[in-house]
């Protein structure tokens, strides 16, 4: 049990939570940057280009051939 107690004591200092709200943190706010740049942002950049739809812009690096599949950037 000895070391179970210098686990909580460990975690009870505050590193280990800070750590993992700022993970947590992280995740949520990188997917709201994506979703507001995919779905606000990028709709009327596209409109003004001339009707650019980026939803299925893809640069293909190597083509497909035979059983493998083609290597995009989207």
């Amino acid at each position: 049990m000895g070391l179970l107690n210098e686990f909580k004591e460990f975690a009870v200092k505050g590193n280990v939570v800070d750590m993992a709200v700022g993970i947590i943190i992280g995740a949520t706010f990188g997917k709201i940057v994506s979703s507001f740049v995919g779905d606000v942002i990028m709709p009327p950049i596209g409109y003004l280009l001339g009707g650019v739809d980026f939803s299925n812009l893809s640069i293909t690096i190597k083509e497909a051939s035979g059983d493998t599949q083609a290597v995009m950037i989207r």
